[in-house]
């Protein structure tokens, strides 16, 4: 079972990443099921909607999806645009939102630990 984190002291050290990472992908089996897994940390527990900067321009994210690429996109609006951004090149605010540890464990995940 999943539980909910909380957040604590930012940025994440390396232990904090690591027990995420573990946490997130015990049951997967293979990279696609792993990422699969945090996409699904990522959605059950990101607070939604937050605002943020993208490309100079301020955005707000309304929600995350996967492509069919299997990348773990945010989905961004600016007036009445709106584009998916890969999270792993989504600028965080300076204060995080709820759940974006997870952001922070899957990118730590893609560098390979």
């Amino acid at each position: 079972m999943r539980r909910n984190v909380s957040r604590r002291a930012w940025p994440l050290n390396k232990l904090r990443l690591e027990e995420l990472v573990e946490e997130d992908i015990v049951d997967a089996h293979n990279e696609s099921e792993q990422r699969t897994a945090f996409f699904a940390m990522i959605e059950d527990n990101l607070a939604l909607p937050f605002q943020t900067e993208a490309f100079g321009v301020k955005v707000t994210v309304e929600r995350v999806d996967m492509n069919a690429a299997e990348e773990i996109v945010a989905i961004c609006r600016h007036g009445q645009r709106r584009q998916a951004i890969p999270v792993l090149d989504l600028p965080l605010p300076k204060s995080a939102p709820r759940g974006a540890e997870w952001i922070e464990a899957y990118l730590y995940w893609t560098r390979g630990r």
